[in-house]
């Protein structure tokens, strides 16, 4: 690793705690027909829980499925089927003529579809939230749940926003992946194989700089303020409250517009997801589980 990056790491393990990697849920390339194929991890139903909820996890700009929830992904999997998958132009997701957050979230129902599974809770981080939110406007019938972390209605004309998301993933993936002093190596590296955190590293790299800043031109235009209201399914929404890009007041009034939205507060950046697991998983559960218990009890009427 370079200079730069070994300060990095340096002054990162001086103030954060970065998650081991450990163990992930096998992943495989699912064909969505006509749409393409996608990158899918999928942990299947707890043995004690068959008839537990499915949860699609949906990552951050810049980043994979498995990068942006990997510290959680254990946790959850013990009340949930979870299923994470590479959103198009990110990771080994779709590489399609143009990038739109719509098209994202009819991926996710093409996923749903692919591996069989009829309703969902979706939980989205960042740019994740965006696609949950359409998810939701477009397939009512497939989405019975929503939880919606460090998220927004909207973005100001001032927040230059693929920067300042791909100076965030980033710190992320630096934070892991220099805690490695050999080279990365030019092939793909799974979790299990690479302790040293270098899977970050080709993790992130599977996205390129300019998928990254056209995804973040499009995401920037995002805007759900006419019709955030509507959304009638059990939701939460997880606030990231030192959050320098998504302003927690922000992220609270989204909150306030969603009748019955529960809100939980991680003290915590951007980052927090990764970052600052340790902070974030707590709300992270607790946000879950409230949307988890309400969709049940709908489903008892």
């Amino acid at each position: 690793m370079s200079k730069v990056t070994d300060l990095s790491w340096q002054w990162t393990s001086r103030h954060i705690t970065v998650p081991p990697v450990g163990n992930l849920p096998e992943g495989r390339m699912v064909s969505l027909g006509s749409r393409g194929e996608t990158y899918v991890t999928d942990t299947g139903a707890p043995h004690s829980r068959p008839d537990a909820p499915t949860l699609f996890l949906l990552h951050a700009l810049a980043c994979t499925g498995a990068l942006t929830w990997y510290p959680h992904i254990d946790a959850l999997s013990e009340r949930y089927r979870v299923i994470t998958l590479d959103q198009r132009w990110h990771g080994q997701g779709i590489r399609s003529p143009r990038f739109r957050l719509e098209d994202c979230a009819d991926d996710v129902a093409a996923v749903a579809d692919a591996v069989q599974v009829d309703r969902f809770i979706v939980a989205g981080y960042s740019m994740g939230s965006l696609v949950s939110q359409l998810a939701w406007r477009r397939h009512p019938d497939r989405v019975s749940g929503a939880v919606l972390c460090a998220s927004t209605p909207a973005f100001t004309k001032r927040e230059h926003v693929p920067q300042t998301m791909r100076t965030v993933s980033h710190r992320v993936t630096k934070a892991v992946a220099s805690r490695s002093n050999h080279a990365v190596p030019a092939r793909p590296v799974s979790a299990a194989m690479d302790p040293d955190g270098r899977w970050a590293l080709e993790q992130f790299r599977r996205t390129t700089p300019a998928e990254i800043t056209g995804a973040g031109a499009v995401i920037s235009t995002f805007d759900s303020r006419r019709w955030i209201g509507e959304m009638n399914v059990p939701a939460a929404v997880v606030v990231t409250s030192r959050d320098k890009l998504l302003p927690p007041s922000r992220q609270r009034w989204l909150a306030r517009q969603i009748h019955g939205a529960t809100i939980y507060e991680a003290d915590a950046g951007h980052s927090a997801c990764v970052l600052r697991a340790d902070v974030f998983r707590p709300a992270l559960l607790a946000a879950c589980a409230s949307v988890a218990s309400r969709t049940a009890a709908r489903g008892r009427q």
